[in-house]
């Protein structure tokens, strides 16, 4: 992410999104398929009721950006496995099993104004990957 276009400052926009994946998820100790769309629809509107209060200036009613939030949940699937860290069997460690997960994005825009930004939240059970894109108006 170019620092330079974004609405607000980075680390506000990490701690936004820290903040609304903890306030939705409160403290839901397991990934629960029945509660994932009630989870992403908290977690999406608690980023953009921020980020639009945080970056409409005080002299307008306007936000001057419209903005796109994706949220994903990814369940931590398989029970506990053995991660042996090499020759040495003493150096096994366990650890909760995971999927493999790689997510990408691209945009063709004003480099000045528009911009994206991604986040991801580890639970135990499961990660949320956030993505938000702005464009300048």
């Amino acid at each position: 992410m170019a620092e330079s276009c974004a609405p607000i400052p980075p680390i506000r926009i990490k701690q936004i999104c820290g903040d609304a994946c903890n306030s939705a998820l409160g403290d839901s100790p397991t990934y629960t398929h029945s509660m994932t769309e009630t989870w992403n629809t908290n977690i999406i509107n608690g980023i953009l009721r921020a980020l639009i209060s945080e970056s409409t200036p005080a002299s307008t009613t306007a936000c001057p950006y419209k903005y796109a939030v994706n949220s994903t949940i990814i369940q931590h699937v398989g029970g506990a496995r053995s991660v042996s860290g090499g020759d040495d069997d003493s150096a096994s460690v366990t650890s909760q099993a995971r999927r493999g997960m790689h997510s990408a994005c691209g945009g063709y825009w004003n480099t000045e104004k528009d911009g994206m930004w991604a986040y991801k939240h580890t639970l135990k059970d499961m990660d949320v990957v956030v993505s938000i894109i702005w464009i300048g108006i």
